[in-house]
């Protein structure tokens, strides 16, 4: 089964609204990643300055869907406003779904990390459609 679920991105302020919203839903982080977590060979793409920000919060909300989110921090280059601070995530069964899916989607788009095997085990990528929505793909497997 492929699963959708909201990807929210913050100016470093995803701690105090996943705190907000922890609190709204009633339920503990599934998990909770700082900057200074990653793998130092990743870090060297993100300031000093990031090491307590985060890198990926999990809150699920439901049985069916899990709020997301991450603070981008704007000197790695990724500047964030209205519009872009979100993605679509999509979770999908298998590898060969994956791509099937980012292949399609990212048609006509940009991409902007193409699906490789990430640090924190899953088999992921990213892009802007054609239509300018973010989405995000991944396969744990």
């Amino acid at each position: 089964m492929t699963i959708l679920n909201p990807y929210l991105v913050f100016k470093g302020n995803c701690e105090e609204a996943f705190n907000f919203y922890r609190s709204a839903f009633g339920s503990a982080f599934r998990y909770i990643g700082r900057y200074k977590d990653m793998p130092q060979p990743d870090r060297k793409n993100f300031a000093p300055g990031a090491d307590e920000k985060i890198m990926h919060v999990s809150l699920p909300i439901s049985t069916e869907t899990i709020l997301m989110g991450c603070d981008i921090i704007e000197t790695a280059g990724q500047p964030i406003a209205e519009g872009n601070n979100f993605s679509l995530s999509v979770t999908t069964d298998s590898r060969e779904e994956a791509d099937r899916l980012f292949h399609e989607l990212s048609a006509g788009g940009q991409i902007k990390m193409s699906m490789t095997q990430t640090f924190w085990g899953a088999y992921f990528g990213t892009f802007t459609d054609k239509f300018g929505i973010n989405w995000m793909v991944s396969f744990d497997s």
